[in-house]
């Protein structure tokens, strides 16, 4: 049957699927050109929403009081879109394995409320194939329409970074992909009035899912390979901070710092294109020794902590959120870090004033001091929040305590003769 042909609309109709560090800022920049719902499954988080209360920290309350932009729990109000973008979370199981249960219920619900000629956008980060094989089925099952015929897919991969103000998503470029090549095209257009037409159209939906899924494996195979050279000069008595900044004078030296590598992107996405390759009958040897090297870096810091304090010490950890600057905790890699402390025989509290208490205790079982109350054994930095930069050593430690400062965050500081300091 010859492909039904689908005509550019300047007006078109928009649904956002989902509503978190992806979804909310895309909606709120398609706003300012289409009419846009922005859809969640969480009461509460559209109640907070409405409010102008954004708790990612990413949009403003003015940006969200924009009339264009109709913030949403009931699928009612998804019956006149046009276009539907899934942005849901795609995490990995306890084993370590993709779990696209988020995405297949988000299908689901879009499958039953388009309706003919609609085009379905997934931004959602995936190894190749699972917009086509996975989501598409779906979509075609409840909707009762023929993929390919009455819809069409699409894909857009997501490069938010949590807390960056200069790489927003109306200043990057953006990769689309359409079923068909006039399905990139209308893309191309949609996305393309948010970021002044900076968009790149990949070869196919594959291909594109595919692109997606390596920035991150890249990314993470450079920290890893950091974060061995750390434990290494560690062990030589060097400092990993020193030498990265000779090194670093070289003009093609790429700059990467060792740490703890979660969040919801860096510390995930390389077990996606892993299981695809192993899928395939491939030993996704790099990609999984990176993971390897990045995982087993809270339990070398607990160790080493650990082999520098009295048993049973009181430790201060500062830092629970994935990274620097941001509230979002997803994948934390700290809570692996004060597991293995406690493990240890050690008293552990963290504080963190950029994290939600109670998304943390509810998430980690972890309960977050509102500030310090008393002197510790230790002090580990565990993240370079620029709130902790100026925090008195003095009021934290007791005489000859502990500092760990793995980031290298207070390494330029003059501590007193009274403290120790240990970082990578």
């Amino acid at each position: 049957m010859a492909e039904r042909p689908i005509h550019e609309k300047l007006d078109c109709r928009i649904a956002v699927i989902g509503l978190g560090y992806v979804g909310l800022p895309l909606a709120v920049a398609l706003a300012a050109h289409y009419p846009v719902v922005g859809f969640d499954v969480n009461l509460e988080r559209i109640e907070q929403l409405r409010r102008g209360e954004d708790r990612t920290g990413e949009i403003s309350k003015a940006q969200l009081n924009n009339k264009a932009l109709l913030l949403e729990c009931d699928t009612l109000a998804l019956g006149e879109a046009e276009v539907f973008i899934v942005a849901v979370p795609t995490p990995v199981d306890a084993h370590n394995k993709p779990d696209l249960s988020a995405l297949e219920a988000a299908s689901a619900l879009v499958g039953k409320v388009m309706r003919p000629d609609a085009v379905v956008v997934f931004e959602s980060t995936v190894y190749p194939g699972v917009t086509e094989d996975v989501c598409g089925k779906i979509l075609e099952k409840e909707s009762g329409l023929r993929c390919g015929v009455d819809f069409f897919l699409g894909y857009s991969p997501e490069r938010i970074n949590p807390g960056d103000r200069e790489h927003t998503v109306d200043q990057i470029i953006k990769v689309v992909a359409g079923q068909t090549p006039e399905i990139a095209e209308r893309l191309k257009t949609v996305y393309g009035s948010i970021n002044g037409g900076n968009i790149f159209i990949a070869a196919d939906i594959r291909t594109a899912e595919a692109s997606k899924v390596i920035e991150n494996a890249q990314r993470d195979i450079n920290i890893a390979f950091i974060n061995e050279i750390s434990v290494i000069f560690d062990r030589l008595g060097l400092s990993t901070q020193d030498v990265l900044a000779a090194a670093g004078t070289k003009w093609n030296f790429l700059n990467f710092s060792p740490g703890l590598v979660g969040g919801h992107c860096i510390g995930v996405d390389p077990y996606y294109l892993a299981h695809v390759a192993e899928l395939a009958g491939l030993d996704p040897a790099i990609v999984l020794a990176g993971r390897r090297i990045n995982d087993g870096m809270s339990k070398f810091i607990a160790e080493r902590v650990h082999e520098q304090c009295k048993e049973s010490s009181l430790i201060l950890v500062l830092g629970i959120t994935f990274k620097e600057n941001v509230p979002d905790i997803r994948n934390s890699k700290v809570v692996d870090l004060v597991r293995h402390l406690e493990g240890c025989g050690h008293t552990v509290e963290v504080h963190d004033p950029l994290a939600d208490s109670i998304e943390t205790e509810r998430e980690y079982g972890i309960k977050l001091l509102d500030r310090p109350l008393t002197r510790y054994d230790s002090v580990i930095v565990a993240v370079a929040h620029d709130v902790f930069r100026t925090i008195k050593v003095g009021d934290l430690l007791v005489e000859g305590g502990l500092v760990a400062d793995f980031k290298g965050t207070w390494r330029d500081r003059s501590l007193s003769l009274g403290y120790r300091y240990w970082s990578l």
